[in-house]
């Protein structure tokens, strides 16, 4: 029998919780930094999952304190899909939002941690990753929600949309700074494309309406991810107001591409400038492959309705990320990951083009880097977190480095008692009063 990728080796899922204290370090964890860095990813819980995007969700996290690796943890999100085998839709095509894998993303708003896959309700998640349950901002979410929502770091405003395969298709959300849900708006789009991603600015929001659509042939047969490339469908960003939440959508037309995610976006006088990681294609035969996707800038002239795309990077990376703190901000600074060949992180100086880069050593991949501030200076002096899997040792580390000088060695490394399998995105959750949200 042929092996199936996404179920061998590090993209394997691990059988057990566990919970471990103490773990040994090697370097010095900086001791500022307190609090819970967590990753969220697939870990199908019957070792089997048509396509490495559907497996049950695990959160894997480690406890900082005072410079000191307190405490190791993997828990699988217990969805009603983990728990009780729910589904997404009954035979009659009526949908369960609560349904649902969350192995996406791990975010932080209103003092709840949520764990979010883009086809449901988020779970909510204690600080010892149990689960709570499903979340749907005391009952006024009606859709599913992204994820990859967007914190405004004036406002503390939650940006976020869902989409569906049936109309309404898109839908936009905003929640405020203590979580309560005050705008919900439906987006009009012609039909049924996967929304993953989106921007947000000090001014606008920003869609991403682009040709990978929801294909029923796939969807019936269960051949992984529903979605196919359509040369037919045109390409083009969406622009909302943030003053105006319920206002007309601006359209711009770009070439045929897919993001899957947005470094961030920023405005500047009569224009929005997006720097996004941009594949040509994706998923014209088969939603296993994957083209490479790179760095590119799209720069929105709000008066010509022009938009002007620049790749600045022909290397291959994914997983970008800023200090959050500036998201819809101009952020010098952006961090992207590769991940083939031999690992590495890029830091890219949006200002002048200059990158600094980290290279692990051959057989050390990286995950996704989030960034952990130094101080309380958004844009200043901050570290950059990633689980990297060692293939000789079968195991995976903590590695903590510093992001103005990325091409030194780690500061830290703190040994897992465990391997973590390859995975999507996470976050450091500071405790209250120790450093950026």
């Amino acid at each position: 029998m042929t092996a199936i990728p996404y179920l061998t080796g590090n993209y394997a899922p691990v059988t057990e919780e566990v919970t471990a204290v103490e773990l040994p370090t090697t370097g010095t964890i900086p001791e500022e930094l307190s609090g819970w860095y967590l990753r969220n990813g697939p870990n199908p819980h019957e070792a089997a999952s048509p396509h490495w995007f559907l497996g049950d969700g695990m959160v894997h996290g480690v406890r900082l304190e005072q410079g000191r690796a307190v405490a190791y943890r993997n828990r699988w999100v217990r969805t009603t899909t983990f728990t009780d085998g729910a589904r997404g839709r009954d035979e009659f095509g009526n949908r369960d939002l609560a349904a649902g894998v969350a192995n996406t993303h791990v975010v932080r708003h209103a003092g709840r941690t949520l764990a979010l896959v883009e086809a449901s309700f988020p779970y909510e998640l204690t600080c010892e990753l149990d689960t709570v349950g499903p979340y749907d901002f005391d009952g006024k979410l009606t859709t599913a929600m992204t994820a990859h929502p967007k914190t405004c770091p004036t406002t503390g405003e939650l940006h976020f949309f869902g989409y569906d395969v049936f109309e309404p298709y898109l839908t936009y959300h905003r929640a405020d700074a203590a979580g309560n849900l005050e705008v919900s708006r439906v987006i009009d789009v012609p039909a049924a494309t996967m929304h993953h991603d989106f921007a947000l600015t000090s001014g606008h929001v920003v869609f991403m309406d682009l040709p990978v659509l929801f294909d029923l042939p796939t969807a019936m047969a269960g051949a992984g991810m529903p979605f196919r490339w359509n040369d037919d469908y045109r390409a083009r960003l969406g622009v909302l107001r943030r003053d105006d939440p319920h206002g007309a959508v601006r359209w711009f037309d770009i070439d045929p591409c897919y993001v899957f995610h947005t470094l961030n976006a920023h405005e500047e006088p009569g224009r929005i400038i997006l720097h996004v990681m941009r594949y040509s294609s994706l998923w014209r035969e088969d939603s296993k492959v994957f083209d490479p996707a790179s760095l590119w800038r799209w720069t929105i002239d709000l008066a010509s309705g022009v938009v002007r795309e620049e790749q600045l990077d022909d290397r291959a990376a994914e997983f970008p990320r800023i200090d959050d703190r500036l998201a819809g901000l101009d952020s010098r600074y952006g961090h992207v990951t590769v991940s083939r060949d031999t690992g590495a992180l890029i830091r890219y100086d949006l200002h002048t083009g200059a990158s600094a880069v980290h290279e692990f050593k051959p057989g050390r991949t990286p995950s996704e880097a989030s960034f952990a501030a130094a101080d309380e200076s958004p844009g200043g002096d901050g570290y950059l977190m990633t689980y990297v899997y060692d293939a000789a040792e079968n195991r995976s580390d903590l590695v903590i480095l510093d992001a103005g000088d990325l091409a030194a060695d780690p500061l830290a490394t703190i040994q897992l008692p465990r391997r973590v399998p390859y995975g999507f995105h996470g976050n450091w959750l500071p405790d209250v009063g120790s450093g950026s949200a």
